[in-house]
């Protein structure tokens, strides 16, 4: 193996495992910190642009003057899983996204109950009753097997997407 020479700094040093040594040292930045969070909020407009009620609000505003979108209690202190209960949670809601697609108004709502796992949905109307029923019994089905406890779907029919304000 060949060693690189670097000859940067007081004398050469001799690299081991490297074949490429750009010299290249640590500098100070000099500009200043941007500390604007953007992430999860909608940008201002000229005032014509419809938001629902979880877009109005910052997500620094969850627990103030919003719920959370999935209720349970893997997040307390001492409790195990946490991780596998938000993994599940977004494979929940791509499910339903993909299960009725183009029908969901706004955010699910995920509730767990002991060994029960609720999913809360507003949908739009635009497929008939008896398609909504065998969807809800499809999903029912398929994730009551998948995931070995009761689940139970909750929608809600509204006309059109729910606009809590315009921004």
């Amino acid at each position: 193996m060949t060693a690189l020479v670097c000859s940067w700094g007081p004398g050469p040093r001799a690299l081991s495992c490297v074949r490429v040594l750009p010299c290249a040292w640590r500098a100070r930045s000099l500009s200043t910190a941007c500390a604007k969070n953007r992430a999860a909020r909608v940008r201002v407009s000229k005032g014509d642009k419809p938001v629902t009620y979880e877009e109005a609000h910052a997500p620094h505003h969850i627990a103030h003057r919003k719920g959370w979108l999935s209720l349970h209690t893997g997040n307390l202190d001492g409790e195990d899983h946490a991780a596998e209960r938000t993994v599940e949670d977004v494979f929940l809601r791509k499910f339903m996204l993909g299960t009725f697609p183009g029908c969901l108004a706004d955010q699910l709502v995920l509730k767990r109950r002991a060994n029960q796992v609720e999913i809360c949905a507003l949908v739009l109307r635009q497929l008939p009753a008896h398609k909504f029923y065998f969807l809800v019994g499809y999903t029912e089905a398929l994730l009551s097997h998948f995931y070995k406890c009761p689940v139970r779907v909750h929608l809600q029919t509204v006309p059109s997407k729910v606009v809590y304000k315009h921004i």
